[in-house]
């Protein structure tokens, strides 16, 4: 297949995902005190952090580059038609996903790093966090089930539920071990998307070649 921009484009989302966890690892560095297994990762971009300026440096690959793959993705499988609408929807609902975190966390960043979630700033960043939980997991959920109606799709399913379940075992581990392990449970949830983009990013890359275009969900499967 002679690949087209767009599909180069998909690398983006291996760009993003390496940044991010550049941003993750190194930023602490720029934070004295900060106790990664005990703290949220918001906190090293919040407004107040010493790590902020070095956080924005590593993570600005990601900022941008995230939202152009999942667009693309989501344009790519739209016009081609790939696989079913189901299919389709859940990748589309991921890529809104991924807009209201791009902007609603630029627009509302954590204005005290560590701090109670008290003013107006903290109250719309976890609005803004509740929106891009649900949409994720809605998105994967269809993403699963269409995976499991279409064969063609199974890959990106199944990367669909390896990326559900990193995602509970956030919740999951918050509420059964002590707050000091707070930091990493935190950091299966958020880990999830990025790297569920960043696999997205590889199929459009590959023009998500094994996929079978399908009129509607109502054409059998071979």
């Amino acid at each position: 297949m002679n690949k087209k921009l767009i599909n180069w484009i998909g690398l983006l989302g291996v760009a993003a995902f390496i940044s991010y966890a550049a941003a993750i690892i190194f930023s602490p560095l720029a934070f004295p005190g900060y106790n990664w297994m005990e703290q949220a990762a918001s906190d090293l971009s919040a407004d107040s952090a010493p790590s902020r300026h070095l956080w924005d440096q590593l993570s600005a690959i990601y900022e941008s580059c995230s939202v152009v793959c999942a667009t693309c993705v989501t344009i790519f499988v739209s016009e081609r038609k790939i696989s079913t609408r189901l299919f389709r929807l859940g990748i589309h609902l991921f890529t809104i996903m991924n807009w209201i975190s791009k902007v609603g966390y630029q627009m509302f960043a954590l204005s005290d790093a560590g701090k109670d979630i008290s003013g107006v700033q903290e109250v719309m960043h976890m609005i803004v966090t509740a929106f891009v939980v649900v949409l994720s997991i809605v998105s994967l959920i269809l993403l699963i089930i269409a995976g499991c109606k279409n064969k063609k799709v199974r890959g990106i399913g199944i990367w669909a539920a390896i990326a559900l379940a990193l995602m509970f075992m956030g919740p999951i581990g918050m509420a059964a071990f002590p707050q000091e392990y707070f930091g990493i449970f935190e950091r299966f949830s958020t880990f999830a998307a990025v790297g569920y983009n960043a696999v997205l990013g590889v199929y459009l890359f590959n023009g998500f070649k094994n996929a079978r275009v399908a009129a509607d969900d109502q054409q059998p499967v071979s």
